[in-house]
C-alpha cells in the first residue's frame, strides 16, 4: 500500500471535497490529485525515477504536499528539511542522500549557488537563474505520454534526518508502509480520528510532527489546514472558521496558546483531539487546558524518527499516571533490558526497545541511509535500540527516565539529566533548562543546568530543586543564558553548551556532553 495511491483513491471517491487550506486558498482532492500528476510528469522530464532524492527545503504551503506526494508518485524519496536548519546542514544532507533534485522558495536562492551546482533546482515563489519554476511543473503537458512505472519492490518514500542533539545527523529510511501503518491506521483506531475530521498543522511540514499530521489527513481522507507560521491568535481565528477538530501541539505551544483560548473558550469549541508530543508535558498545564476546554480530549505519545508512535495515553490516563507515556499500541512489542541484554524486571531502569514486525514493514524504519554500521548498531535481531532509557510499571505503563548518553553518575549513584531538567522547569521564572555532567574530582560527575530563565537567583532555583529531587541530584553549577543553543527545529544542541559555558567550567565539561 502506497500513499500516492491512497490520495487517489479519496480524489476518485470524493473529488470535490476540500483536501488543503492554506494561505487563504483550497483545494480539493480532486484538484490536487490532479496537480500532484502534472508535477510528477515535470519532475520525470527532469529525470526523476525511482529511488531517486528530491530534497524538500521549503516553507509551508500547497507547493510541498504537491511536491511531496508527486516524488512518491514517481517512486522517488523526498528528504523534507526545515528551512530553520542553515543552507550549510541542507548541504550536509544533499551531499549525504546525493540528492538530485532541490525544490527550495525564491527568498533563499541567493544562498544556494554552490548547494545547486550539479542538481536540478525547483524554485517556488520566484524565479532563480537554471531553476525551474513550480509553476512551469504545474502546466499540464498533453505531450507526455504517461508515468514510468514503480518497480514492485520499491518501498521507500522519505528519508527523515534525526535531530542531531547528539551528534552528526542521521537519515532514517522510513517506508511508505511506516506512515500508512502508523498516521493511518494506528491512529484512527487508538484515537478515533478518520475522514470527517478538520486537522490543523501550525509546525514546518518538513518537521517529524507536521508530516505526521498531513500525512494523517490525507491518509484518512480528512481535511488539513495548514498555517504558514504558527500565531496563536491566528491559530484560534482558523480553529473558530474551518471547525477544526484536531490539532497537534508541544506543551510549549500549548502555553503560546492558552492566553488565547482564555479570551473566548467558546471560538474553539469544535477542537475534539489534541495530540500531545515532545517535550514532558507538565500536569499543571494539562489541567489548564482542559479547564478552558472541557469537550476537548488530550492524546499524549512516544514517538521517534526511527520507530514511529510507541506507546500512547489517552485523555482519562493523563491524571492517573500523569508522569507515564502510556502503553504500547497494540502491535508494538517493548522491552526494557540492561546493558548486557537482558530483560528487567518491572521497574528497573534500562534500555528501551522496540518492535512490530520487520523493520520498514511496519512502524520501524528500515535503516539508516548510507550508515550500515550504525544501523546495525540500533537494529539487532529485529528490536530498534532506542537509546532512551525507562522503566515499566506492573500494568505495563511506561516511563521515560533519560537518553542513555545523558545519564550522569556522581558518587556511584545514576541522575538523570530529564529528571533535573523537569525540576527546574517547573520553576514559574524559568523558561527552559538543560542538564549535562561534568567533570568532578570527588564524585566522579557532578550537575550543571544550562538555564533561560526571568530574574531568578542561582540560589533560588537550587532551593527550588531540593524540594523536588534528592540533594545529590541537584545542580552543583548553574549557567543563565539568554538562549538555549537550539537546531532548527528547536531541539536543544547539547553538544554546543560548552561554547556558552564560563571559562572555569569550560575544561570540565570537555568530553562530557
Amino acid at each position: 500500500m502506497r500513499l500516492e495511491t491512497v490520495l487517489a483513491a479519496y480524489a476518485q471517491r470524493h473529488p470535490e471535497k476540500v483536501a488543503v487550506l492554506c494561505g487563504g486558498g483550497s483545494i480539493t482532492y480532486g484538484a490536487l490529485q490532479r496537480s500532484i500528476q502534472d508535477v510528477a510528469r515535470g519532475l520525470a522530464k527532469r529525470g526523476l525515477g525511482p529511488d531517486d532524492k528530491i530534497v524538500l527545503y521549503l516553507p509551508n504551503g500547497l507547493d510541498f504536499v504537491q511536491l511531496l506526494y508527486a516524488a512518491f508518485t514517481l517512486g522517488a524519496v523526498a528528504v523534507p528539511v526545515t528551512t530553520r536548519l542553515t543552507v550549510h546542514e541542507l548541504s550536509d544532507f544533499c551531499r549525504d542522500c546525493d540528492a538530485r533534485i532541490v525544490a527550495f522558495h525564491a527568498d533563499r536562492a541567493a544562498e544556494l549557488g554552490d548547494l545547486l551546482v550539479g542538481r536540478q533546482g525547483i524554485v517556488v515563489g520566484g524565479t532563480a537563474t537554471g531553476c525551474t519554476e513550480m509553476a512551469v511543473l504545474l502546466e499540464a503537458d498533453g505531450d507526455w505520454p504517461g508515468l514510468p512505472a514503480i518497480p514492485a519492490g520499491q518501498d521507500e518514500c522519505m528519508i527523515n534526518y534525526t535531530s542531531g542533539t547528539t551528534g552528526r545527523p542521521k537519515g532514517a529510511i522510513i517506508t511508505h508502509a511506516n506512515v500508512v501503518v502508523q498516521h493511518g491506521f494506528i491512529h484512527a483506531v487508538e484515537w478515533g480520528i478518520g475522514g470527517t475530521d478538520v486537522f490543523l498543522v501550525g509546525t514546518p511540514l518538513a518537521h517529524r510532527t507536521g508530516l505526521g499530521r498531513l500525512t494523517n489527513a490525507l491518509t484518512l481522507g480528512a481535511t488539513i489546514v495548514v498555517m504558514e507560521s504558527f500565531d496563536a491568535a491566528r491559530a484560534v481565528d482558523l480553529i473558530e472558521a474551518h471547525g477544526v477538530t484536531v490539532m497537534g501541539m508541544v506543551p510549549t505551544v500549548c502555553r503560546m496558546i492558552l492566553p488565547e483560548i482564555a479570551k473566548d473558550p467558546g471560538r474553539c469549541a469544535s477542537l475534539s483531539r489534541v495530540l500531545v508530543t515532545g517535550e514532558a508535558f507538565p500536569v499543571a498545564l494539562k489541567q489548564q487546558f482542559i479547564e478552558l476546554l472541557p469537550q476537548t480530549k488530550l492524546v499524549s505519545f512516544f514517538a521517534m524518527t526511527e520507530a514511529g508512535g510507541v506507546t500512547s495515553l489517552s485523555h482519562e490516563e493523563q491524571f492517573t499516571h500523569p508522569t507515564s507515556v502510556g502503553r504500547p499500541t497494540p502491535g508494538i512489542e517493548v522491552r526494557i533490558v540492561n546493558d548486557a541484554g537482558e530483560d528487567l524486571a518491572n521497574g528497573g531502569i534500562g534500555e528501551i526497545l522496540v518492535r512490530a514486525g520487520a523493520p520498514g514493514a511496519f512502524t520501524v524504519m528500515k535503516g539508516y541511509l548510507n550508515r550500515p554500521e550504525d544501523t546495525a548498531a540500533t537494529l539487532r535481531d529485529g528490536w530498534l535500540y532506542t537509546g532512551d532509557l525507562g522503566h515499566r510499571d506492573d500494568d505495563g505503563y511506561l516511563y521515560i527516565a533519560d537518553r542513555k548518553k545523558d545519564m550522569i553518575l556522581s558518587g556511584g549513584f545514576n541522575i538523570y539529566s530529564k529528571e533535573v531538567e523537569g525540576a527546574l522547569i517547573s520553576h514559574d521564572d524559568v523558561v527552559d533548562a538543560a542538564v549535562v555532567g561534568v567533570a568532578d574530582e570527588i564524585y566522579g560527575e557532578a550537575v550543571a543546568a544550562f538555564v533561560e530563565a526571568n530574574g531568578v537567583s542561582e540560589a533560588d532555583l537550587i532551593a527550588h530543586c531540593r524540594t523536588l529531587i534528592a540533594s545529590y541530584k541537584k545542580p552543583k553549577y548553574i549557567v543563565f543564558l539568554d538562549e538555549l543553543p537550539r537546531n532548527g527545529v528547536g531541539k536543544v544542541l547539547k553538544r554546543e553548551l560548552v561554547d556558552h559555558a564560563p571559562d572555569t567550567l569550560v575544561p570540565l565539561m570537555k568530553g562530557k556532553t
